[in-house]
């Protein structure tokens, strides 16, 4: 972050705005939590469960707390997928990927883990399976969705894949039976992919009972589905898609601060407030397939990464190697390791978020967090905000142009900056940087 120049004057009284607390809906350990996605296969040289077991001291020091394990079951051979085939293509869900080790060694991951103070949520691919998944064999023709040949059907260009068929409920019970085989072993959750591909009715079916019996257990939807939004009853949290590519489109001069603040708004209006929702700069389809987020963003990334970590009901995401500034997409059926993990400013930045996310209660995702209270009299261009909870503030200034603009706030009482540099009591008078921020704190 660069220099600002801060003016001290007499500080103002403001009265605290006080907010009726709610009964939580999620895991009390969710609600200031960082998610961290586990490439597993690019992660270490090696890319085993070994491998990921090796840098958990790394992930500690990082800070994150849920560490979300791409799929690590069994892939399928038929019709795979470049040398390794896709995560995403699985012959069996209760077996672990023997490129990436034996069951024991992933128990050794989750025990570990867990040791180390980390969560653990397993990616869950219920909309397809491999061709040949155990399932074509073992069940009747009606689990998979079949043209009029008979032939088992696959969805967009997944030919790697077999869609089940979600109007039979038998398909329910088995993916019911194969979640709770890992919720049993202790892992505390899942990402849910394409949540939004299999009926709602399917998951207004299990994950109630599911929420029911582990009730410390997380489950994210990769999903805007409106339907979906209902932590109390199915997911905690839902993907913000629309956000993704709102800051994508920020970033590239083609939408503005003020389509950031209207998603807010809409957002806060058309979800419970006790909603949580994954904000991202990059994940694994975004990082391979639509570049990384500084290919997509530029120089915006960092004043983008702030605000996925301070907007409201926000939970923050950080992908593989973004904590050192990965600047290559990663290959998606080969191997491509990442081999340098060696901190630099990029380490320090996101472990500077990691840590406003952690002591900030405003900050917190759903119910526990503070709303956006937007502060005027600033310049198009920059989105400015406050959030307050109990005694915890934090204000938020970004400028979301490719240009410097004038900045001056009036301050209730002494903040520090999180970011470093001197404290600011009063009020603040200056220039913005093209892509700056300032994010205050008491």
């Amino acid at each position: 972050m660069k220099k600002f120049f801060i003016v001290l004057t007499v500080a103002l009284a403001a009265a605290a705005c006080c907010r009726k607390a709610e009964a939580p809906v999620h895991p009390e350990w969710s609600y200031n939590s960082v998610m961290y996605e586990v490439n597993i296969r690019q992660f270490s040289p090696e890319g085993t469960f070994k491998g990921v077991e090796a840098q958990l001291p790394r992930l500690q020091q990082l800070g994150v707390d849920i560490l979300w394990l791409m799929p690590m079951y069994e892939i399928g051979t038929v019709e795979r997928k470049g040398t390794l085939g896709s995560y995403y293509a699985i012959s069996d869900y209760r077996k672990v990927n023997p490129e990436f080790g034996t069951m024991e060694d992933f128990e050794a991951l989750l025990a570990k883990a867990h040791e180390l103070g980390f969560k653990v949520i397993l990616d869950w691919v219920a909309n397809q399976t491999a061709p040949d998944h155990v399932w074509m064999e073992s069940e009747p023709a009606d689990f998979y969705e079949r043209d009029s040949l008979g032939n088992a059907t696959w969805e967009y260009d997944w030919t790697d894949t077999r869609s089940l068929n979600y109007e039979n409920e038998a398909v329910w019970a088995a993916q019911d039976s194969c979640m709770r085989f890992w919720l049993d072993k202790g892992v505390d959750g899942f990402r849910c992919d394409a949540a939004g591909e299999m009926p709602v009715k399917f998951w207004d079916a299990v994950l109630p009972a599911m929420n029911a019996d582990y009730p410390d257990a997380f489950f994210l939807a990769e999903a805007e589905k409106p339907e979906l939004v209902r932590p109390d009853e199915t997911f905690d949290a839902t993907y913000a898609w629309e956000l993704h590519h709102l800051m994508n489109e920020v970033a590239q001069g083609k939408k503005t601060a003020a389509d950031i603040k209207d998603y807010v708004e809409r957002d806060a209006k058309a979800t419970p407030a006790s909603a949580f929702r994954l904000m991202f700069t990059s994940n694994h389809d975004e990082n391979s397939w639509a570049g990384t987020e500084f290919e997509r963003m530029g120089e915006g990334a960092d004043v983008m990464a702030v605000l996925c970590f301070t907007l409201p009901k926000g939970q923050p995401l950080i992908y593989t190697g973004q904590e050192i500034g990965l600047d290559r997409r990663l290959a998606f059926f080969e191997k491509d390791p990442i081999t340098d993990w060696s901190e630099n400013k990029h380490t320090e930045f996101f472990r500077t978020l990691v840590d406003l996310r952690h002591s900030n209660p405003a900050l917190a995702a759903g119910e526990k967090g503070g709303p956006a209270v937007w502060l005027d009299g600033f310049a198009d261009g920059i989105l400015a905000f406050s959030r307050e909870a109990g005694e915890s503030k934090v204000i938020v200034l970004a400028n979301l142009t490719p240009g410097a603009l004038p900045i001056h706030i009036d301050l209730d009482g002494e903040y520090v900056s999180a970011f470093g540099g001197d404290g600011a009591e009063g009020f603040i008078d200056g220039m913005l940087e093209p892509w700056d921020y300032i994010v205050l704190q008491k």
